[in-house]
């Protein structure tokens, strides 16, 4: 029985060898991968930026002179006319000055009077050869000093004439006040801002943005839209590009001029959309990216021999489901987008090429 078993597994083993050598090594089955065919195409980005609205002119209104405010006639968001006075100061110290100047002008023309009779005076001695003509040019000069002592005290009851006008704050042009800086009883010193007033006509959207935002070029006009009614929608174009950035908030500021008959008030809340110039670009899926040495990379197909490589890339930016290689990748090679995880470098892969979406 035994010698039964043995003769039986040794023919066994001989069928198992006989069969094996037929058929000769099993061949590995190409992993199936998803492609598609990189393609340069425009792309046209934009982007949405917040901001509010503001007068094209704002002037900041303040007195010319110091003193203790006694009343102000305006309030913040109301509308002013031109020459309106919006605030006085106490008068007294100007008005006493005045009065100097006044007083000072008329001794100026009294004496200014007496020099010119003595002068006639000389000149009818002179012509009858009574008087000297030394005498006359002393009389002649004693008036010209005169006259040039009135001229003076003239110019000088015109200053102290301003100097009083000054004492009421007025409104340069016709439009809005904005902003309040003083009160009744405070002392103002001259040039302290009182008053912000925005002018009426032309309106600006004034963005605060960061510095990469407007690097590109932009194409042609964008929109502004409030944000309490974004169906509104305005034609905009930029106006003014701070050329420096605030240290405060590392932004810069842009103001985009809006249609002068844009019914948006002063103050409102906007947002700003604008494209930047198409550009020539190659765009992935990201389903197409990996990683190589920890930057973004993608896997390659050899057309000729189907094996796969890992290639690092420059990501030029990130869209919704999509990124935009900036180097890396030429159009025309085969980018491999599914079955990415399980690759190796020179594993050969079957695909079927698709063109880039």
């Amino acid at each position: 029985m035994r010698t039964i078993l043995i003769a039986t597994a040794i023919v066994c083993a001989i069928g198992l060898g006989s069969c094996s050598d037929s058929s000769g090594p099993i061949k590995p089955v190409p992993r199936q991968v998803g492609v598609v065919v990189a393609k340069s195409e425009p792309l046209a980005q934009g982007g949405a930026i917040t901001g509010e609205v503001r007068a094209r002119i704002q002037t900041d209104l303040s007195f010319r002179v110091s003193g203790k405010i006694v009343e102000r006639l305006v309030e913040v968001g109301e509308s002013v006319k031109a020459g309106q006075v919006l605030a006085r100061i106490d008068p007294e110290e100007q008005k006493a000055d005045l009065d100097v100047a006044a007083a000072n002008l008329q001794s100026a023309q009294a004496q200014q009077t007496q020099a010119q009779l003595a002068f006639d005076r000389q000149q009818s001695l002179f012509r009858t050869q009574v008087t000297t003509r030394a005498a006359l040019d002393q009389a002649q000069e004693a008036l010209l000093t005169a006259q040039a002592s009135a001229k003076s005290a003239q110019a000088l009851l015109e200053t102290a004439q301003d100097t009083l006008s000054y004492t009421d704050l007025k409104a340069d042009a016709d439009g809005v006040i904005t902003a309040r800086n003083a009160e009744v009883g405070q002392v103002a010193q001259a040039a302290q801002v009182v008053f912000t007033l925005a002018h009426d006509g032309d309106r600006d959207a004034v963005f605060e943005v960061v510095e990469s935002a407007f690097l590109r070029p932009i194409e042609g006009d964008g929109t502004v839209t409030l944000l309490s009614d974004p169906s509104q929608k305005i034609t905009a174009r930029v106006r003014e590009i701070s050329p420096t950035i605030d240290s405060s908030t590392g932004t810069i500021k842009v103001k985009v001029a809006l249609s002068s008959d844009a019914p948006i008030p002063l103050g409102a809340p906007v947002v700003g959309r604008f494209n930047y110039v198409a550009q020539e670009v190659i765009q992935l899926p990201w389903s197409a990216m990996t990683s190589k040495d920890g930057k973004p990379a993608v896997w390659i197909v050899d057309p000729a021999s189907s094996a796969v490589s890992v290639r690092a890339v420059d990501v030029a930016g990130y869209e919704t489901g999509s990124f935009i290689v900036k180097s890396g990748v030429s159009a025309g090679e085969a980018v491999v987008t599914d079955g990415t995880k399980f690759l190796r470098p020179g594993e050969i892969v079957s695909y079927v090429k698709e063109a880039s979406k």
